[in-house]
């Protein structure tokens, strides 16, 4: 399964490969990395359908947010599960978010074994 992480602080990468380590290892798990909007459209749109089946996107970032890129995604691949994440746990866009089609909305800092257990649920499916 691919999963793409886009968040524009490049320092996510290594947090990432670091707490999945054992699902990529097992090769359970692939993680593509975009640091922009713009870049993740690109990586989704390499192939066609799309190998990534789950978008983990930062709502803050400089360019397109990640609000702007859900609506893109959903747009373009309606069958791409996408879940949020946010520094700021506001109301204003969790609602925009699941109601713009977000499966999930995380907080930071991450709880990672709730995104694990969000990871194995679409495994399933």
């Amino acid at each position: 399964m691919k999963i793409l992480i886009v968040d524009d602080e490049r320092d996510v990468e290594m947090l990432f490969r670091q707490k999945f380590r054992k699902e990529t290892r097992s090769e359970n798990l692939e993680l593509v990395f975009a640091f922009s909007g713009v870049e993740a459209l690109e990586i989704l749109g390499e192939s066609d359908p799309p190998s990534v089946v789950y978008v983990f996107s930062d709502i803050n970032m400089p360019g397109m947010t990640g609000l702007e890129l859900l609506d893109k995604i959903k747009e373009r691949f309606p069958q791409i599960n996408v879940s949020m994440i946010s520094a700021y746990g506001d109301s204003e866009n969790f609602n925009k978010a699941i109601k713009s089609g977000a499966k999930e909305f995380f907080t930071k800092p991450i709880d990672f074994e709730s995104l694990k257990e969000e990871i194995r649920n679409l495994m399933k499916t």
